[in-house]
């Protein structure tokens, strides 16, 4: 289990009164304790934040036309997601975690230190710097990786393939993994903020933002209100960007940030599709 460094038994207010976050941090420590402090708990808070995060999306994509509101922002109108594309992709998703995620970390709570929880929560200015930086790091991870992979045949058969089953993605097929890309991408999402020294919170904020990031890539709809157009200058690749990497799959590599395959000469602007009317 996990441990407060430095933590007396009874509760002390924080001197930390310059930290805004400090208050919400003493009542984590104090009355969550058990559950941040277990190993399943970024386990927990990633998947349910796949599930928070899918689940409005799902229910755009089976209402379809009668949102005309929301549907006139669908990439690729005349590709609609059915029911059992969506459990199926669900049900992948839970498969791994039970039989694999879980059993990793079970592992790890043998063979690994058990982390400390320290006392002072991080100021804002640090969650922004250091969840930047685990974002970018990430990015240039996958990119690369993704290149690879797209590249080398028999790689993308065996480890990528089953996440280009759908051309046309949307909220659910974005854990549509094979186990290899699901433990590369958890690895990575484990140790970069290790090896950054980043807050427990901080790596928490970042897994919650990553995943909403990663499943609005996945949406399939150019919704104008989506961080892709909130961030100036094109620096998000988001839905148009991934969505075109599912019908061109020899382009736009990137997660999340649009600078790797703008230097690379992966980028490819989106070609929206209209629908096709009898």
């Amino acid at each position: 289990m996990l441990n407060i460094s430095e933590l007396p038994l009874r509760y002390v207010p924080s001197r930390a009164s310059d930290r805004l976050l400090q208050p919400f941090w003493d009542y984590l420590l104090f009355h969550q304790m058990p559950l941040i402090s277990s190993p399943f708990f970024p386990v927990i808070l990633a998947f349910s934040s796949y599930l928070f995060f899918s689940v409005p999306f799902a229910v755009l994509d089976l209402l379809g036309e009668k949102v005309p509101l929301f549907y006139q922002y669908k990439i690729q109108p005349d590709r609609k997601p059915t029911l059992g594309m969506m459990a199926k992709s669900f049900l992948t998703a839970l498969y791994n975690h039970i039989f694999f995620v879980l059993p990793a970390v079970i592992i790890g709570m043998f063979i690994l230190p058990a982390p400390a929880l320290p006392q002072h929560a991080p100021t804002i200015y640090e969650v922004f710097i250091d969840g930047l930086a685990i974002l970018l790091i990430f990015d240039t991870q996958y990119y690369i990786w993704h290149f690879i992979h797209h590249k080398h045949p028999q790689l993308y058969r065996w480890v990528h393939a089953i996440h280009h089953e759908y051309i046309a993605p949307f909220s659910w097929s974005t854990e549509m993994l094979s186990i290899p890309e699901l433990m590369t991408v958890g690895l990575w999402s484990n140790q970069d903020p290790i090896l950054l020294k980043c807050h427990p919170f901080t790596t928490w904020c970042v897994t919650v933002f990553s995943i909403w990031m990663s499943v609005e890539d996945h949406i399939g709809y150019d919704l104008p209100w989506t961080l892709n157009h909130l961030v100036p200058f094109g620096l998000l690749g988001g839905a148009p960007a991934h969505d075109m990497h599912h019908q061109m799959p020899s382009s736009n590599f990137a997660p999340f940030f649009s600078h790797w395959d703008r230097i690379f000469g992966t980028a490819v602007p989106l070609k929206k599709k209209t629908m096709k009317r009898s």
